[in-house]
């Protein structure tokens, strides 16, 4: 089992930033792909960024040039670099991590308003 501890969201203005943190604990030796999801009511849970164990990132292409996703394989931590924020990023973050299968965190919502 791996558990998923995630923490950052809250409320920001327009064209600010946040950092979204997940730690995952567990008896496991190392993970696979890590990443980020957002959901948003009456929309489909949208995939937002993914990094390999590698380093190897993906993006959707609402976010690219705004987010970096990151990992520190040593803490088994994924962050997710959120700037110059719109109101559309708003929603509930999930982390995920694979590890044979896919975990996923409590999710930590994001508000973007003035």
């Amino acid at each position: 089992q791996v558990q998923l501890v995630e923490s950052g969201g809250g409320l920001v203005q327009p064209g600010g930033s946040l950092r979204l943190s997940c730690a995952a604990s567990g008896p496991f030796l190392s993970l696979g792909v890590m990443a980020w999801h957002r959901w948003t009511p009456g929309k489909q849970r949208e995939p937002v960024a993914s990094i390999t164990r590698g380093g190897t990132t993906v993006y959707a292409d609402s976010v690219k040039g705004r987010f970096t996703i990151s990992r520190d394989n040593a803490k088994n931590t994924v962050y997710l670099q959120m700037n110059s924020l719109d109101p559309e990023d708003t929603a509930v973050y999930y982390c995920m991590v694979n590890y044979g299968r896919d975990f996923w965190g409590q999710g930590t919502q994001v508000t973007v308003s003035s």
